[in-house]
């Protein structure tokens, strides 16, 4: 049997890895300037999507201003908006 702080510190270690691993949402958001197959592309090249998954995102993206194209860690996402970006596309991490 555990004795109080014991468990008390695996539930503070616990909560702690939670936070590390926290998923996020890699958002890409509309503009005016970018094509269609621009965005398309690039989604398929940094996210791996499929043409239909990067289509798809790409339609959300026009008509609903933005799109979730990618969840994870912070750092797993934090490479894909630098590239999203570098391709003039206008992407965050919330």
């Amino acid at each position: 049997m555990m004795i109080p702080s014991e468990r008390e510190q695996e539930l503070v270690d616990l909560l702690e890895a939670i936070e590390i691993t926290e998923v996020k949402d890699l958002v890409v958001f509309n503009d005016d300037f970018n094509t269609f197959e621009h965005v398309i592309a690039t989604l398929m090249r940094v996210c791996k999507h499929t043409p239909e998954q990067a289509e798809q995102c790409t339609w959300l993206i026009h008509y609903k201003g933005k799109c979730t194209v990618r969840t994870g860690s912070f750092d797993e996402l934090k490479p894909m908006r630098e590239a999203i970006c570098e391709e003039g596309i206008d992407a965050k991490i919330l």
